[in-house]
């Protein structure tokens, strides 16, 4: 017992303490987070503007198209843009994404974090818009005449009406994106972003010892997911106890 603890503690000090290299760990978590943050505001932003254009069309294209006016045209080409969006988006991988970001897209610049973070915003916000999209459809029809009888217009209804009964809806499963979103950030390193899990690979590189480094990367992931996780549970709870 004695033996095996003293070769964790030298295992510890070459991994954590020599060169400060515990640094890396604190710095590539706060540059995780960072990304995560903003990629989410990002995400929500572009999911409620996508998911109202399209359940706005479906549910207003039939009306709209007995005048086939200017709107109706407008409308149709917008709709058709958030659906090349969306496939495009869910139908390719992440870290592909985020190499046509850095390498094609934002090839002149060398601004790695802000590249990650809209790759991470436009890809969240496809599944976002999603999400929001089948909030809103689910919300009855009735909601929306209730609010044309006070008097309120489309865009009045979404907002004061239909918007707040989707997202207390929606909320948990929004969260739990925003848990996945979390995790898709351990492939910055791709593009030589010092996030968490490029830390704990840097240091497996200099010190050519795996386990530990690895390790530590994988509980501090854990530990968020399990944290964010109950949020989400205590949340779910609250919403079903305001239901009551």
């Amino acid at each position: 017992m004695a033996e095996w603890f003293a070769e964790f503690k030298a295992d510890f000090v070459l991994n954590f303490i020599d060169e400060g290299r515990w640094r890396w760990i604190f710095q590539g978590l706060g540059n995780t987070l960072k990304i995560t943050f903003f990629s989410l505001l990002i995400g929500l932003a572009l999911g409620i503007v996508v998911a109202a254009v399209r359940s706005t069309y479906d549910k207003n294209h039939e009306a709209m198209a007995m005048h086939k006016g200017f709107g109706y045209y407008a409308f149709y080409v917008v709709n058709k843009i958030c659906q090349l969006y969306l496939t495009i988006i869910r139908g390719t991988p992440m870290v592909v994404q985020l190499l046509i970001m850095y390498f094609i897209i934002f090839a002149s610049s060398r601004n790695e974090s802000m590249i990650a973070t809209i790759a991470f915003g436009i890809n969240s916000g496809a599944y976002v818009a999603e999400i929001l999209r089948g909030g809103i459809m689910s919300i009855d029809n009735g909601q929306f005449e209730a609010g044309r009888s006070l008097g309120f217009n489309y865009i009045q209804t979404m907002i004061y009406i239909v918007i707040p009964q989707v997202f207390k809806s929606v909320l948990p499963t929004l969260c739990n994106e925003f848990i996945v979103l979390l995790k898709e950030t351990s492939i910055a390193g791709y593009v030589g972003i010092m996030d968490l899990t490029k830390a704990g690979d840097l240091i497996r590189g200099r010190t050519f010892s795996a386990f530990m480094p690895l390790i530590a990367v994988a509980l501090i992931y854990l530990i968020m997911v399990v944290v964010l996780t109950a949020l989400v549970g205590v949340l779910e709870r609250r919403l079903r106890k305001n239901e009551r």
